[in-house]
């Protein structure tokens, strides 16, 4: 039995109505040891919520739900049994089993438990069931671009909300790029007052003729961003926030044009991005701009602490070097350090960052480009452009998150047909995601051991708002959930069928939850926009 959960846990007995369940009411309390309170205000506020329980402390009892801490767990394992006897019983291997656990009684519940208040009629029920149940990766995450298009604080709380009700724990923060700067900076503040907005915002692909001509922006204040991440972590969410360097910066340098590379770019004309694609103005390999981050990180590392997000991601992709070709003060910059070439440069910037964030107990993580002209020790990659550059980080002894676009690019269209809304790159169903497997075949047993497990990314450029949003990632980011969550067999050997099956329940959870994602049988009349270009790409996409 499966009880149509998602992810699939790993070993289920019973629930198929042989024996009595659970049935809370009015009087049942809830009885959480010391650990687990986070858990036990969560539950209180969801099943508050959708039935009207007060879940009031009291002891464990046949009218209970008991939130356990057994170490002999894995940690983000977790044991859920639902018995007339003893009423319901979570215990996991740390808090964060626990609240793994306690996702899998809400669903248990049925959709009603994801609904903010009673329907009449309508009362709660458990069947007896005996789950036992653990991840198979440590890092089970989503990227979410902001700065393309900006979402309000409630829209970022609502999706960690998303994130863990499918058992995803890591929220990668896509905070800095050309079109915009959106998080809060004391020392800076014209990277938000200059760098948070664009005058006005491509409709569509870069090479559409549309325009929306309202300026486009907004940003984080720090005390936001504390709220964020204090959010995600009472659901065991690591944030990992991300501050690109050294290209997608023209933001930056339109806030502030010493950043830039002066010698060869009017650098005061430059304003935020408003189109899509790969910028040519990057950062200047200088002093200057490496004290300028110094100070920007060290704010990220006050408002990420290392106990709730020990990575910091500084992009290190699509960094084009054209400009330091041309700059003598570039070229002067590789002879002093005595580099080889421009990809050294970009190897230089990151290294230093590397050094100095190592030094305050952190770790770097970056795009697969950061290999380009050596990766320093420690580093992790994000390896986007297929699975070649994890492979690569892996054998030479790097952790690495497996996101290739190939497979887990949520932006990329979800079907061939002509309704698909402003339709980009390859054809990604969701049985495409189901098959996606983060660790490549023939990796030795050691490289293996380095694969940190997998996200998905929502690039925004054509998702200008929550509602876009839903509709690229779900229901895909459920299949991903349950590709970083269960011990699956090899991708052609995948029961899709049996997932598809369960995804009808799933819906109606979604349903419930308010989640305007791609329905099954396509776009919705109001989900569609007819004649805005996309840029679909035909033909399968190359695996590299």
């Amino acid at each position: 039995m499966d009880m149509d959960l998602i992810p699939a846990p790993s070993r289920v007995v019973g629930g198929d109505g042989a024996r009595p369940g659970f049935v809370p009411g009015p009087d049942t309390t809830l009885a959480a040891v010391p650990g687990t309170e986070d858990t036990g205000r969560w539950l209180r506020d969801a099943l508050g919520g959708a039935y009207g329980l007060s879940l009031a402390p009291g002891e464990e009892g046949p009218d209970s739900i008991a939130l356990r801490v057994d170490p002999e767990l894995p940690p983000e394992g977790y044991r859920l049994s639902v018995a007339p006897e003893h009423g319901v019983r979570i215990t996991g291997g740390s808090a964060a089993g626990v609240f793994r656990g306690a996702q899998t009684l809400r669903q248990l519940l049925g959709p009603q438990a994801f609904r903010r208040a009673p329907l009449p009629g309508v009362r709660p029920s458990v069947p007896a069931v005996e789950i036992e149940d653990a991840p198979r990766f440590a890092w089970r995450g989503m990227m979410l671009d902001v700065v393309r298009h900006f979402l309000p604080k409630d829209d970022v709380l609502r999706q960690l909300d998303l994130l863990a009700a499918h058992k995803l724990n890591v929220f990668h923060f896509h905070l800095s790029d050309d079109q915009g700067w959106r998080v809060e900076i004391r020392r800076h503040p014209r990277l938000t007052e200059v760098g948070g907005w664009r005058p006005r915002t491509k409709y569509g692909h870069r090479a559409s003729e549309l325009w929306d001509e309202t300026p486009h922006g907004g940003f984080y204040t720090q005390d936001d961003i504390r709220e964020i991440v204090a959010y995600a972590a009472a659901r065991h969410i690591t944030v990992v926030p991300e501050i690109d360097i050294p290209g997608h910066s023209q933001a930056a340098i339109a806030a502030y044009p010493e950043l830039g590379n002066t010698d060869v770019v009017d650098t005061a004309a430059l304003t935020p991005w408003d189109d899509w694609g790969v910028n040519p103005n990057v950062l200047a390999p200088t002093e200057t701009v490496l004290r300028f981050y110094e100070g920007v990180f060290e704010e990220i590392l006050d408002l990420f602490p290392a106990s709730v997000s020990p990575f910091v991601h500084v992009g290190g992709d699509e960094c084009p070097k054209d400009q330091w070709k041309a700059s003598p003060a570039a070229q002067a910059r590789v002879a002093e350090l005595g580099l080889a070439d421009e990809d050294e440069l970009q190897s230089w910037f990151i290294r230093h960052f590397d050094r100095w964030l190592t030094a305050r107990g952190r770790r770097l993580i970056g795009w697969d480009e950061i290999l380009e002209g050596g990766l320093p020790e420690g580093a992790a990659v994000s390896s986007w452009r297929g699975y070649a550059g994890g492979v690569a980080a892996a054998e030479a002894g790097h952790d690495v998150v497996m996101c290739p676009e190939q497979f887990v690019y949520l932006d990329h269209r979800q079907d061939g047909g002509p309704d698909e809304p402003m339709p980009i790159g390859y054809v990604r169903t969701l049985e495409d995601v189901y098959r996606f497997e983060p660790v490549p075949p023939g990796l030795s047993p050691e490289a293996a051991s380095h694969i940190l497990g997998a996200q998905a990314n929502a690039w925004t450029e054509v998702m200008q708002n929550r509602s876009r949003v839903d509709y690229q990632v779900f229901p895909r980011l459920a299949a991903l959930a349950e590709v970083a969550w269960s011990a699956l067999p090899a991708p052609a050997d995948r029961d899709y069928a049996d997932f598809e099956r369960r995804m009808t329940a799933h819906y109606a959870r979604l349903d419930a939850l308010g989640v305007d994602y791609r329905p099954p049988g396509g776009p919705l009349p109001r989900q569609r926009r007819p004649g805005v270009l996309g840029r679909p790409i035909e033909g399968p996409p190359p695996i590299v």
